[in-house]
């Protein structure tokens, strides 16, 4: 059994990153920041592995706020990954104005964004992904795709994600695992997974008939002069968050027991490290790391969460590479007697500005986006305010597209999922059909009108509100609160089920939300089928496209009680 004080003897993390942090931070106070500088680290042992995850199919420089909200319960309160702002620099010992500050939060973020510029982009991911092979050489490190990969753009939505799986094709990775990528259906996954020259790993699906794998589970490299076994680990609730319809003969979940029957078979092989390749989130991995028994490093992704290095929790690494291709996740093990013995970690911001694009994986980016670069530029209005989305609770990107659903639903209240893939915008930007697919791009983009009584919407929040805050982390499912539109509420996040959701009002008349009285919602990503409506991004193009700019004044409907 864990307790708090566990975790925060687990979580605690040296004021002195390994790396390049003390760089970063002085040299970036300069805005002197070069691509030695984020390339620097003091490596250790003869086997490199790096990690990327949910990039969400953005293969070009962007903005991404960190959020402002990042709530933990039970013994994870207080702790990384959930500290923001000023608490995240204490913890850390990061200087406010610094590289490392932007990149990791959101304390003067529209400032920081205008001096540091963005991050990201696949091109010079590539160049750094190239660097650290070049010096620690090509048989000695292991590049891992940790899902959520091929979702989350214009390109990918109208290419059925080859965009991504072309581009990504580049990086010669050597394994992946999925979540959003089921939602391009069956039929579609199996396609580009035997198209692909590296394995798509999911030690936790079966089928439904005969529960038999319906993925490897496990692959075998010789890097570094040592064995090293991959396990993946897909999106365990993928079903619940996702629409089941779209993959229907897959069964998921955590299936502890079945994975560490393959960590024992993986050893029983030969293997000297094992690593886990999770899409569980955070949390789950944390917890993860104290029931199965054998595991060296977990990747984690799915929650987005970024940390500057890997926390060592029971003696297994476990490191989150962050979001939308802002960072790169870096962990050198030194290994001794078919032990690991030594290792350090790294989490690298990809700052856009000062690395220089690789030119192969820069022309297949310019090729994909190529018949696509007239509507993607197209210009739909423009913002005076920071639009963001990321956040326990309400984004301004969200609350945009609340209102935009219940003015063209004519509805009196809206619903939009706490998703936590989406761009920024800073203040003064054109808003484009790219930024707008940006939040709206997936499979399933209907926007529904139904009337919901009281009880209904309280009971809704409730079961999402358990989702993101149940003090254990196997019934957590990741993402953020619901966003709602028209309403106010409060929401206590430590009380226990039914019982965190309180003081319902309608914004525009101030009046209760009576249980047995129904009100007309409009929502979307409804993970029922055949939902019937306007697709979001067609809708919010629409209502975009009305308004003289876009001005969001700061949401204060939600109230968080006893945080």
């Amino acid at each position: 059994m864990y307790s708090r004080r566990d975790f925060l003897q687990f979580a605690a993390v040296s004021a002195a990153l390994t790396g390049f942090s003390g760089g970063l931070t002085k040299v970036a106070a300069q805005q002197k920041l070069t691509q030695d500088d984020l390339l620097s680290f003091n490596s250790k042992g003869q086997l490199t592995l790096l990690h990327l995850t949910d990039m969400h199919a953005q293969l070009k420089p962007l903005y991404f706020r960190p959020p402002s909200e990042n709530y933990g319960v039970g013994a994870f309160e207080g702790i990384p990954p959930h500290l923001v702002g000023e608490s995240f620099l204490k913890h850390f010992n990061l200087d406010r104005g610094s590289a490392l500050a932007y990149a990791h939060t959101m304390v003067d973020y529209v400032d920081l964004a205008r001096t540091y510029g963005r991050l990201g982009g696949l091109d010079r991911t590539a160049t750094l992904i190239n660097a650290i092979r070049a010096d620690r050489g090509d048989n000695n490190v292991i590049l891992l795709d940790g899902g959520d990969t091929w979702q989350g753009s214009y390109t990918a939505l109208k290419t059925n994600a080859q965009d991504m799986v072309d581009c990504m094709a580049l990086l010669k990775p050597d394994a992946m695992v999925g979540h959003w990528e089921f939602t391009l259906g069956t039929d579609r996954v199996l396609e580009i997974v035997e198209s692909m020259d590296y394995p798509f790993l999911a030690s936790n699906i079966v089928d439904t008939d005969w529960e038999e794998p319906v993925f490897d589970s496990t692959a075998f490299y010789e890097r570094g002069n040592t064995k090293v076994a991959v396990i993946g680990q897909a999106m365990p609730y993928t079903p619940i968050a996702n629409p089941r319809w779209m993959f229907p003969g897959w069964s998921f979940g955590l299936r502890t027991e079945l994975l560490q029957e393959n960590v024992n078979k993986a050893r029983e092989a030969g293997a000297e490290v094992v690593v886990l390749l999770s899409h569980n989130g955070f949390d789950v991995d944390q917890k993860l790391a104290t029931v199965v028994d054998g595991i060296d490093v977990i990747f984690t992704g799915h929650t987005h969460d970024a940390v500057p290095e890997a926390l060592n929790i029971n003696n297994t690494l476990v490191l989150s590479s962050g979001s939308h291709g802002k960072y790169l996740g870096r962990i050198d093990l030194e290994v001794s007697n078919g032990k690991v013995t030594d290792y350090a970690s790294t989490l690298i911001p990809v700052f856009s500005d000062v690395i220089t694009p690789d030119p192969v994986m820069k022309a297949a980016i310019d090729k994909v986006r190529a018949p696509y670069e007239p509507e993607l530029g197209r210009v739909l209005g423009k913002t005076d305010s920071l639009l963001y989305r990321r956040g326990n609770f309400n984004g301004t990107w969200d609350d945009l597209i609340c209102e935009g659903m219940m003015a063209e639903r004519d509805a009196q209240l809206a619903f939009s999922p706490g998703f936590r893939w989406g761009t920024t915008l800073l203040p003064g930007d054109d808003i484009t059909v790219e930024d707008l697919y940006a939040q709206t791009a997936m499979s399933y983009p209907s926007v529904y009108r139904l009337e919901f009584n009281g009880n209904q919407i309280k009971e809704i929040l409730e079961d999402v509100c358990d989702n993101l805050f149940n003090t254990d982390p196997f019934f957590q499912q990741g993402g953020d609160m619901v966003r709602v539109g028209g309403m106010a509420y409060s929401c206590s996040p430590k009380q226990s089920m039914g019982s965190r959701i309180s003081d319902m009002k309608l914004i525009s008349t101030g009046e209760a939300i009576e249980a047995n009285k129904n009100y007309v919602v409009a929502g979307w990503a409804s993970v029922n089928e055949g939902v019937e409506g306007p697709a979001i991004y067609d809708l919010m193009e629409s209502y975009i496209s009305k308004q003289a700019s876009i001005s969001m004044p700061k949401n204060d409907a939600v109230k968080i009680v006893g945080m």
